[in-house]
Order: C-alpha cells, then sequence, then structure tokens
C-alpha cells in the first residue's frame, strides 16, 4: 500500500489562545515535531506550517517584548522543522487584528490539493472562514482533519470536514514543557 502523505497547518492566535485558555500557552516549550507526528499518525508529514500575524515594533517596551518572543518562537518553530508564514497585525480602536493569516491557509491548502503534494490536511484551526477551501479540498478527494479543542469546538468545522478530533489539555501535555 502507497505511504499517505499529510499537511499540517496551524492557525497560530487560534492555536495560543486555546492553548491560553487550559493554561497552556508557553509556546516556546512546546515540541511542535512530536506534536505534528502524533497528529500524523502513520502519515509522512511532507509539509507543516505555522501562520501568525507578524508583530512589529513601535518603539514601546511591550512591543519590542512581543516582537522578541515571536521571533524566539519563530526560531524554536524553524529548529523543529516547521515552516511559518506571516500575515500583519492591524491596529483598529487599540486592538489588534490579524490579516492576511485566514488567506495564507487557505491558499496554502488549495496549493496542497491542486499540486497533489497530500493525501490528508490536519488543520489546527476553528476558524470558519476556511470553510471554502475545506469544502474545494474535499470535492478534489483530500481529506481535511480538523484539530480543534474539546472545550470550544467548531461545530461549523466538525460538520464540514471529513473527521474531525478535538484535543484536551490531558492530550497536550505530553508535548508541553512548562516554562517559567
Amino acid at each position: 500500500m502507497k505511504e499517505k502523505k499529510c499537511a499540517i497547518l496551524i492557525d497560530g492566535s487560534n492555536f495560543y489562545f486555546k492553548l491560553k485558555d487550559l493554561s497552556l500557552h508557553h509556546l516556546i516549550g512546546l515540541d511542535f515535531k512530536g506534536f505534528a507526528k502524533w497528529l500524523a499518525g502513520k502519515d509522512k508529514i511532507v509539509h507543516s506550517t505555522y501562520y501568525v500575524g507578524a508583530v512589529r515594533t513601535n518603539g514601546t517596551e511591550k512591543s519590542l517584548r512581543l516582537f522578541r518572543d515571536q521571533r524566539k518562537l519563530l526560531g524554536h518553530l524553524r529548529r523543529q522543522g516547521f515552516n511559518y508564514s506571516l500575515g500583519y497585525l492591524l491596529r483598529s480602536k487599540r486592538k489588534f487584528h490579524e490579516k492576511g493569516v485566514d488567506v495564507n491557509i487557505a491558499v496554502d491548502m488549495l496549493v496542497a490539493t491542486y499540486e497533489n503534494l497530500c493525501d490528508r490536511i490536519i488543520l489546527v484551526s476553528s476558524d470558519t472562514d476556511l470553510l471554502p477551501a475545506i469544502k474545494k479540498a474535499k470535492e478534489k478527494g483530500k481529506v481535511v482533519e480538523y484539530i480543534g479543542f474539546s472545550h470550544q469546538p467548531s461545530i461549523a468545522m466538525v460538520a464540514n470536514c471529513s473527521k474531525s478530533r478535538l484535543l484536551t489539555k490531558e492530550d497536550l501535555l505530553p508535548f508541553i514543557k512548562l516554562t517559567k
């Protein structure tokens, strides 16, 4: 039997805030490579990407700290064989909103589909903006597996993906080295 190939796509902000809800938001201590292997099971990982809005500095101490922390995270991802894709952060009414991240994920899903780069797309995101890309990938014969969180599942993602897996805190603990 031919070895199955999979791509792992992680919506970084979505992932971070779901982990934060579980008090597990120490991304520098996360074994991304081990987590990806666990998600893939017997399938060969041909592509793994973490998507996030790029932090820019405006000279304030907070923006410099966030910028440094993000650079550490991106280096951590690189050392574990993960690609990363940067959108940008738009400030509106004192809040930051990611822009371009969902589009980057959707484009990578469709490239993987149309260039036949994998058999299965493992999507760690509860963002329903991705539903059109998910539906197209499924129409073209790809398995799209939604990885969500049991404490906040997306019913629409469960309903529209080929498979779903809802993670618990206990599922994630083996991949997290808690740091102070």
